[in-house]
C-alpha cells in the first residue's frame, strides 16, 4: 500500500510494521478470550465464535477507528516522514480490523479450541478485583485524581532541546564520527549569516568591513562559539601580506578602491576551478559569515541568535539586520513548529474520538466521563517521565497523537460492557462495573501487555525518536490500563450511579452470569 502511495522508507516509517502488528494482535485477543469464555460456559466452538463476534463487533470496530484517527492525526506534522508513518499505520490499523473480523474467526474454526480453565479462573479473579475496587472506590478516586494532578504539576519541568546528532545512538557510524569531530576538531553545529552591504560591490566598503569585523569579534567572545570565519579576516590578511607582513597592517583597508583591488587580486590568484562563491554572492553585495558552535542545546542556540540580532540592531546598518540560517537553526525551530502543529492535530483527534465514543455509547454522560481516563494517561506518563529526564525533543509531539487512539481501547471495552449491563440487563452501577471486569477485564490486561510489549520493541531502535516514541507510548498505555481499572469504575459509580439514583450494590454475579 505504501509503495502505491510512493511513500519512501525512512527511520520513522520503519516503526509502522511494529505498530500495525501490535494493534492487530490486540484486536484478535479480545475475540479469542471472549470465545474461550463462551466455551467455558458450555457453548459449542462455532457458537462461541459467533457470540464473540457479536459481543466484540462494535467495540473492536470502534477501537480500530479511534486508533486510526489518532495515527492519521500525525499528518498535521511538519515532518513528512511522520506524516508517512501516520498514513501507513492508520490504514494498517483499519486493515487489521478487517482481517480480525474475517480471516481470524475463519482460522479459529479450523483450530482446536477447548474450554480454558485459566480464562475462567482469571474471570473470577477479575470479579474479585472488581469487588475490591468498588469497596475502596472513594480512596481510589482521590488517589488517582491526585496522581493525575501531581503529574500535571510536573510537566513544566520539561525543556525542549533538539540536538539532531543525538537522534542516533552510539551504534551508528554517523554518531561516532560526529562525536569525534566535535571533541577533537571543530563543532558540528554551524550557523550562517548572509550580511548585505550597500549595493553591488558593497563588500569592499571600509565601513561594511569594519562592521563585519566587529561582529566577528563580538561572536568570538561568546561562550557558545568555537570558531568564526568572516570575509573581513581575508581582507585583513591580504592587507598585512601586501605590507611586508607587518602586524600593524592587520586591519581593514582605509578606502574602498584598495579593498576592491585586494579582492580582485585574491580572486585572480585562486587555483583553477575555485572562486569566491562560498564567501560572496555574484555581485559582491553580501558576504557569508560562518559561525561554528560548541555542543549547544536548542535553548542556548536560540539565546545566542537573539543576542546576535540585538547586537546587529544596535551596531550596524539596517541592511545587516539578518537572521541566522543553517541546519542547526532549522532543528532549533523544528521542535516548536511540530509541537504547535501536533497540538492542533491531537486536539482534532481527541475531539473526533470523543464524538465517536458519545455516538457509539449513545450517552453524553458516559462520553463525558470517558474523557477523564482518556486525557489523564498521557499526562501521567509525561509526568513520571519528567522525573527521569527533563530534556525532550520534537518527538514528544508525536507521542500523544500516536497513543490517544490506543488508550481509548480499554475505555471503549469497559464502557460498552458497562452500558450493556445498565441498559440491557438493567443492573446497578456497581453490578455493571462487576460485569465489565468479569467479561472484558482479562482481555484488557492481556491486550495492554501486548501493546506495551510491541512498543517496547521500538526502544531498541538506534534512532532516538523511534525509541523514545516506543517508551512513552508504552508508559501511556500502561497508565491507561491502571486508570481504566482504578479510576473509571469509581467515576461511573459516583457520577452515573448517583445521577440514576442507584441504591446500594446488589449481590455480585457469578462468573457464568458474566457472559
Amino acid at each position: 500500500f505504501g509503495s502505491w502511495l510512493n511513500i519512501p522508507v525512512s527511520p520513522p516509517v520503519s516503526g509502522a510494521p511494529v505498530i500495525i502488528l501490535t494493534v492487530a494482535v490486540a484486536d484478535c485477543v479480545h475475540l479469542l478470550i471472549t470465545a474461550l469464555v463462551e466455551r467455558g460456559n458450555g457453548a459449542e466452538k462455532k457458537q462461541a465464535i459467533i457470540e464473540s463476534l457479536s459481543i466484540n463487533a462494535q467495540p473492536v470496530f470502534l477501537t480500530s477507528v479511534t486508533t486510526a484517527i489518532g495515527l492519521f492525526s500525525l499528518n498535521f506534522s511538519d515532518a513528512p516522514p511522520y506524516r508517512d508513518l501516520g498514513t501507513l499505520s492508520g490504514f494498517g490499523a483499519l486493515f487489521a480490523w478487517v482481517l480480525s473480523m474475517s480471516l481470524f474467526p475463519a482460522l479459529l474454526t479450523l483450530m482446536p479450541m477447548g474450554a480454558s480453565k485459566s480464562v475462567n479462573l482469571q474471570s473470577r479473579i477479575m470479579g474479585r478485583f472488581a469487588d475490591w475496587v468498588i469497596l475502596r472506590r472513594r480512596p481510589l478516586l482521590l488517589i488517582m485524581l491526585g496522581v493525575a494532578l501531581t503529574s500535571t504539576a510536573l510537566l513544566p519541568r520539561f525543556n525542549f532541546n533538539d540536538r539532531f546528532v543525538e537522534y542516533f545512538d552510539e551504534r551508528m557510524d554517523f554518531r561516532v564520527a560526529s562525536d569525534w569531530a566535535s571533541d577533537n576538531l571543530t563543532g558540528i553545529y554551524i550557523i550562517n549569516y548572509s550580511l548585505d552591504g550597500e549595493g553591488s560591490g558593497g563588500v569592499s566598503e571600509p565601513s561594511y568591513l569594519e562592521d563585519l569585523d566587529n561582529f566577528a569579534a563580538w561572536l568570538r567572545v561568546q561562550p557558545e562559539v568555537k570558531h568564526v570565519a568572516s570575509f573581513s579576516d581575508v581582507v585583513k590578511r591580504i592587507n598585512r601580506s601586501m605590507n611586508a607582513d607587518r602586524q600593524s597592517f592587520y586591519a581593514v583597508p582605509e578606502n574602498r578602491e584598495l579593498s576592491a583591488q585586494y579582492l580582485l587580486l585574491y580572486e585572480m590568484s585562486l587555483p583553477y576551478g575555485l572562486d569566491l562563491n562560498d564567501q560572496l554572492n555574484v555581485d559582491k553585495s553580501a558576504s557569508r559569515m560562518l559561525v561554528t558552535l560548541t555542543d549547544v542545546s536548542t535553548a542556548q542556540m536560540n539565546d545566542l541568535r537573539d543576542r546576535a540580532m540585538g547586537w546587529l540592531r544596535e551596531n550596524t546598518p539596517e541592511a545587516m539586520h539578518v537572521e541566522a540560517s543553517g541546519q542547526a537553526v532549522m532543528f532549533s525551530y523544528i521542535g516548536r513548529r511540530n509541537f504547535e502543529a501536533m497540538t492542533q492535530g491531537t486536539l482534532v483527534a481527541f475531539l473526533l474520538i470523543s464524538a465517536c465514543l458519545m455516538l457509539a455509547l449513545r450517552s453524553l454522560r458516559l462520553g463525558l466521563i470517558s474523557l477523564i481516563p482518556n486525557i489523564a494517561p498521557p499526562v501521567v506518563a509525561f509526568g513520571m517521565f519528567s522525573l527521569i529526564q527533563t530534556e525532550v525533543g520534537f518527538w514528544t509531539s508525536f507521542v500523544t497523537a500516536t497513543a490517544i487512539g490506543l488508550i481509548v481501547d480499554a475505555t471503549v471495552h469497559m464502557l460498552t460492557k458497562y452500558r450493556h449491563a445498565r441498559i440491557n440487563l438493567n443492573r446497578s452501577a456497581e453490578d455493571s462495573v462487576r460485569y465489565s471486569f468479569a467479561t472484558v477485564g482479562t482481555a484488557l490486561w492481556v491486550s495492554s501487555v501486548i501493546l506495551v510489549t510491541g512498543f517496547v520493541v521500538l526502544t531498541y531502535s538506534p534512532f532516538l525518536i523511534n525509541g523514545m516514541l516506543g517508551l512513552l507510548v508504552s508508559m501511556t498505555i500502561l497508565a491507561a490500563l491502571i486508570l481504566d481499572f482504578l479510576l473509571l469504575p469509581p467515576l461511573l459509580i459516583e457520577i452515573d450511579g448517583r445521577l440514576r439514583g442507584d441504591a446500594s450494590s446488589a449481590p455480585t454475579p457469578t462468573p457464568t452470569e458474566a457472559s
